[in-house]
């Protein structure tokens, strides 16, 4: 056991294996799917009030921006909140996956350019 103790890689690539051989042996594959779906949705709740807390804190200069500017900006944040919602809740694979990423870029894109261009003008 001495050669775990110096090597934390290894220590920690034993605690997983130890762990899934312990989920496996116990069948628990079922009750580890039901725990993956609850992070998920704390994640998602995480992620959208972190965003809400954003907005808050900075509404009162968003209210300044023009109709435009504005409409870009939560237009892109909330679709980039369903893209997540959907990705959490019915899943993707492959270009499903591909495609969630690229919407996700897009969307951040365009948020953090109007952001941006309007402090710049600000």
């Amino acid at each position: 056991m001495r050669q775990f103790g110096g090597n934390r890689f290894l220590r920690g690539l034993v605690f997983v294996a130890v762990f899934s051989a312990v989920i496996v042996l116990l069948s628990l594959e079922e009750s580890v799917q039901t725990a993956r779906a609850l992070l998920g949705v704390a994640f998602f709740l995480a992620v959208a009030y972190f965003c809400f807390l954003a907005w808050r804190e900075r509404r009162s200069d968003i209210e300044t921006w023009p109709e435009r500017s504005r409409r870009l900006f939560y237009g892109a944040i909330v679709l980039a909140v369903a893209a997540v919602g959907v990705y959490l809740g019915v899943g993707a694979n492959g270009v499903e996956s591909v495609a969630f990423v690229l919407v996700l870029g897009a969307c951040s894109w365009v948020a953090v350019r109007v952001w941006r261009r309007e402090r710049r003008l600000a």
